[in-house]
């Protein structure tokens, strides 16, 4: 997570290294609704980094924890880590981000567009350097990836950290090349979630990203109270096939009661959002959930995308999982461990549903662009499992073999935004929000097949 909100933060000046500003009265306040969101949770280890303001946040946490513990589970003591300072932009310190943006025309915008590409030049043993902050802040995540994981097998840690380094561990963890370094968001205590299986170089989930509702905030802010269009992805509600963990694909399966319940509840997340657009796939479960949420927007005419249907799974649909195993043995392992390698019998390979979807988002993209008027606009958008975790992928650049790196629960809303039109790369603002189903941090909707 990123650290509470800070004075130079409420100033809207770039921090970087510089330990000089500290906890605004509104950032020790969000650090204590953090740690309240996490008593229900057991910590094997909690880590900062050094800089006072991260600092303070995760003693402020860690306060609430231990005073929400019971007896016998002891609240571990904050451990500083130098990885996990934050990103090094010692030409830009202290000075507000208008003011860099003024005086450094050119460079501010290579930060922007091609964080990867950016560079500063510094004083070194050797005279001038190039010095490329985002290269070297991934460099540094997956240095404390791999000091932390192995000491911590099994285990929850609790990271408190900075907004560059805290999307630099997600990017390193998950797979984000550095040009997408600004595609995410972090805002101060937003909190992430990430799985590991195992150590460095095992495979990763992002389970959740940037949740905010703990904060009284139903969604993230945008990154500089700025933005064109934003769309809320939301993934259908329950269906009985998703209990029973029964592959259901392109069948026609309705959701079930429990399933009406989690629209019902997101639905009443989103009711004081404004709705200007909203599409679906055309099938039973994602259709009944957007009626459901659009409940609250009554004037908003639901729109429905084939392309959004879920991916056909063939002859596996109707299907237990140990049924898949007796008719294809050892396909249902690969779809697991290197889904993209999988050709459904009779149904669809990743790389199908990665074209469809792509073609689908662009026209949807294209025709919200084209119906807004100048103000931001915001659209819904209600799909399937698959099909979200395609349209994730690619806002991060990532292909079908990174299928399972994203985390879509029954229910569960992310935010997409983008600055202008489809121009320029798009950012994602939240991801996997089930707060408003469970109540808790974590994801607790059912394990269900797709």
């Amino acid at each position: 997570m990123r650290h509470g909100q800070s004075s130079f933060n409420a100033e809207r000046r770039i921090q970087g290294r510089s330990d000089e500003s500290t906890l605004t009265d509104a950032g020790r306040i969000a650090a204590s609704q953090v740690g309240t969101a996490l008593s229900s949770l057991h910590f094997d280890a909690i880590y900062t980094s050094p800089l006072q303001r991260a600092r303070e946040t995760a003693l402020a946490i860690q306060s609430v924890l231990a005073a929400n513990a019971e007896e016998s589970d002891s609240v571990p003591a904050v451990q500083t880590s130098d990885n996990l300072l934050e990103i090094d932009l010692p030409l830009w310190e202290k000075m507000q981000s208008q003011v860099v943006e003024e005086k450094y025309p050119d460079d501010y915008r290579c930060w922007k567009e091609r964080p990867h590409e950016f560079y500063m030049l510094v004083s070194g043993s050797g005279g001038v350097v190039e010095h490329f902050p985002v290269l070297v802040l991934y460099e540094q995540a997956r240095q404390f990836w791999q000091t932390v994981l192995s000491c911590h097998a099994g285990g929850t840690i609790l990271v408190v950290a900075h907004n560059g380094i805290g999307r630099a561990l997600i990017s390193t963890a998950v797979g984000f090349e550095p040009a997408y370094y600004h595609s995410i968001l972090q805002s101060n205590c937003g909190i992430n979630v990430l799985n590991f299986s195992g150590g460095w170089g095992q495979p990763v989930q992002l389970e959740s990203l940037n949740l905010t509702t703990h904060l009284g905030q139903v969604l993230p802010q945008p990154r500089d109270g700025v933005r064109g269009l934003r769309f809320l992805l939301v993934r259908h509600g329950e269906t009985e096939w998703n209990r029973q963990q029964r592959f259901q694909g392109q069948i026609d399966v309705p959701l079930n009661e429990g399933g009406r319940e989690q629209s019902r509840q997101a639905a009443a997340l989103l009711k004081d959002i404004p709705i200007d657009f909203a599409v679906s796939s055309p099938m039973l479960r994602p259709k009944e959930t957007a009626e459901i949420i659009l409940q609250h927007h009554p004037t908003v005419q639901l729109e429905l995308y084939d392309g959004l249907r879920e991916i056909s799974h063939g002859q596996w649909e109707g299907k237990l999982e140990a049924e898949i195993e007796q008719s294809f043995p050892g396909d249902l392992q690969r779809w697991k461990q290197t889904p993209e390698s999988v050709q459904m019998p009779g149904g669809e390979n990743l790389q199908q549903v990665w074209e469809r979807v792509a073609v689908a988002w662009k026209s949807i993209v294209d025709s919200v662009a084209a119906r807004a008027t100048g103000d931001p606009v915001t659209c819904l958008v209600v799909a399937h499992d698959a099909v979200n975790k395609a349209l994730l992928c690619q806002t991060l650049g990532l292909g079908p073999e990174n299928f399972w790196t994203f985390k879509q629960g029954n229910g569960a809303v992310s935010t997409i935004d983008y600055r202008q039109g489809n121009d320029v790369l798009p950012s994602l603002q939240a991801m996997n929000m089930t707060t408003h189903l469970a109540g808790g941090i974590l994801d607790r909707t059912a394990a269900g097949a797709l």
